[in-house]
């Protein structure tokens, strides 16, 4: 008799077929903390990397910043002993980066962390990075992004997949699903102390604003995720048209596109920003920099209509008016 399925590998099996995060002979670089969900998700990807026909790797960044963090790292180690999986780490002083990069602690460490998956990926020859967000991360990123005034784009919250390589199979499971999953199997997960300080902005909607909202609605949790869902199907519409509507208005030569300025002024607001968003993702292959300020900008340079000026996006693309078009250059 087969053995019944918990709820949360239930969930995460079905997150998993409905998005098609998992190919067969995918191989899949799990980013590793120590903490309950990463842990869960290591074990849950390990346990059914045979029915998905796919191997996993796991890396495992130490920031420096706890005086335990070298405790986790052994820990994550050791566990993928057991499993067999093959364990890549890298230390990083993330408080002494993040001064000399004149950046916050939360910002330097993503990025340090995204960075080190990338070249596992690329040494192990990976197809994808699996990421332990869960339910709960995406209500908090909802709302810090909506404190930061976000766009549609940022109150999508986090997806189940991104750029075709991130994959998120625990994004549909709660904080207390896989806190209960971890206890039940006994994986022991490391507990970040500094979650519960609020030294982070995160850890301020985590600990204080979240629990104010669940006393208005208990399920605060469940209607965000639902929310996230809700934003991203009718963004992905809009994206759809304005993608449409760049293929009609451009002209792609190496290292350059060129957008019909006549046209791109007929257009809504809202479908001008979708396809800048789009015409720099064409370009750059990375749009996480980009903020509202610049779209609007390039909007102005495009309704002034003015030959002589230029503006530069990141360092990395010139973006010009000339000969009734507007031009997105790439800086090499």
């Amino acid at each position: 008799m087969a053995q019944r399925l918990d709820v949360l590998e239930e969930k995460f099996l079905q997150t998993v077929k409905q998005s098609n995060l998992i190919n067969e002979n995918d191989v899949i670089v799990v980013g590793v903390s120590g903490g309950p969900d990463s842990i869960a998700l290591l074990y849950c990807l390990n346990k059914f990397k045979n029915m998905f026909k796919c191997k996993i790797v796991c890396a495992h960044i130490n920031h420096l910043i706890r005086k335990d963090s070298t405790e986790d790292e052994k820990f994550v180690e050791n566990v993928c002993k057991e499993m067999d999986v093959p364990f890549f780490k890298k230390r990083e002083n993330i408080l002494e980066l993040s001064k000399k990069l004149k950046k916050g602690t939360e910002e330097t460490g993503r990025k340090v962390r995204y960075d080190f998956f990338d070249e596992v990926l690329k040494q192990v020859k990976g197809t994808k990075i699996a990421i332990a967000h869960n339910k709960n991360d995406n209500s908090e990123t909802m709302i810090l992004n909506l404190i930061r005034g976000s766009g549609l784009k940022g109150l999508e919250g986090i997806q189940e997949i991104e750029y075709d390589k991130y994959i998120r199979p625990f994004i549909n499971i709660s904080r207390e699903e896989i806190e209960a999953y971890c206890e039940k199997n006994n994986l022991n997960p490391r507990i970040d102390s500094t979650n519960k300080e609020n030294i982070y902005n995160r850890n301020i909607i985590r600990n204080e604003i979240l629990p104010i909202m669940k006393k208005i609605n208990p399920n605060v949790i469940e209607s965000l995720s639902r929310t996230s869902k809700i934003i991203k199907e009718e963004n992905d519409f809009v994206i759809e048209y304005a993608k449409n509507v760049y293929n009609s208005i451009s002209q792609i030569s190496v290292d350059e596109i060129a957008l019909d300025v006549k046209e791109f002024n007929k257009l809504s607001k809202a479908v001008k920003q979708n396809v800048i968003i789009y015409t720099i993702q064409k370009i750059t292959g990375d749009v996480r920099n980009i903020e509202k300020v610049n779209i609007d900008d390039i909007i102005k340079l495009a309704e002034n209509n003015i030959g002589n000026k230029y503006m530069l996006l990141n360092k990395k693309i010139k973006i010009f008016v000339k000969n009734k078009k507007i031009f997105f250059t790439k800086i090499k």
